[in-house]
């Protein structure tokens, strides 16, 4: 996809999240429908967190993609950083998250996270909106642009700090309120809660390597592609400057780790041959009979 092009879907998946959460935020001044939002306001849901995060993100693609075509400006890392910063550790991770962890409860049980009653609340669309479009949107960011990932430690750690802070929030709502913001909560005891975060977290850290391999297997061929080409392809502008530089560097950082691990795996094996080597060697020595075999050794005579 051309520049342009992804300018123009930025924009409009913008337009849309604004207008998701101008909507929501419109609902909160009807009096039965601003029950939802008692005790902690709608930003004690993560649905609505993350719709926040959405806009924000999209918004910073959309200043990036504004700089480059308006001004032609390459030196704008910061931008490019904190763009891939924010999708691969936050953006991606939480909207798959909230996807797939919504849809299992509901089919599971909907009472648990979003009773019946909220149907006469929240019309059909808006809950899909809410929890089913996020995805394909995010799937769609992987595949129309490489995001520099960035190590591991420092990646986990930010999904880490984002999760505890929500993780604190809910509890705090409840101490102070006496409610969960979620009914599934109230159904546990202390260990499960305990549990039940700490699985979360794990199910969190497991779609963040995800989409980071799904990111590498998307665009490594490409990059191999389009170097190929040469600069003067029309495609290769997707992986111009700063993207570029960076998605290249997260490539070989990979590859370095790949090469690490199979110069071990090979040094062990050369190391398992020598020692079967030399078992042969020394069994077929004491069939020979060769000196340093038992056959070949002085006996005492006394």
């Amino acid at each position: 996809m051309t520049r342009t092009s992804t300018c123009v879907y930025h924009f409009f998946v913008l337009s849309w999240y604004i207008f998701l959460n101008c909507y929501i935020s419109q609902q909160g001044e009807d009096r039965r429908k601003s029950k939802v939002f008692l005790n902690g306001g709608q930003w004690k849901y993560l649905t609505f967190l993350n719709l926040f995060l959405q806009a924000l993100f999209y918004g910073v693609a959309c200043l990036e993609d504004v700089l480059k075509r308006a001004k032609g400006k390459k030196d704008i890392k910061f931008i490019t950083a904190f763009r891939d910063l924010l999708f691969t550790t936050l953006a991606f991770p939480i909207s798959a998250f909230v996807f797939l962890s919504f849809w299992i409860l509901f089919l599971y049980d909907r009472e648990l996270v979003y009773p019946k009653a909220l149907d006469g609340i929240f019309p059909v669309w808006l809950n899909h909106a809410m929890h089913t479009s996020i995805l394909p949107f995010s799937l769609a960011e992987v595949i129309l642009r490489p995001h520099c990932y960035p190590l591991k430690k420092k990646g986990l750690a930010l999904l880490a700090v984002a999760s505890l802070a929500y993780v604190s929030r809910v509890l705090w709502i409840y101490s102070e309120t006496g409610t969960w913001v979620y009914p599934v909560f109230a159904k546990l005891s202390p260990v499960g809660l305990a549990a039940f975060f700490s699985l979360s977290y794990i199910f969190s850290v497991g779609i963040y390597l995800f989409g980071e391999k799904l990111n590498h297997w998307k665009w490594v061929s490409e990059v191999t592609l389009r170097q190929s080409e040469g600069p003067g392809s029309e495609d290769a502008a997707v992986l111009s400057g700063p993207s570029r530089l960076g998605f290249l560097t997260s490539i070989r950082r990979s590859q370095h780790s790949s090469l690490g691990v199979t110069n071990s795996r090979l040094a062990e094996r050369s190391r398992s041959r020598g020692e079967v080597c030399q078992q042969l060697a020394f069994g077929l020595d004491c069939r020979l009979g060769s000196p340093g075999s038992p056959a070949h050794r002085p006996s005492l005579q006394i």
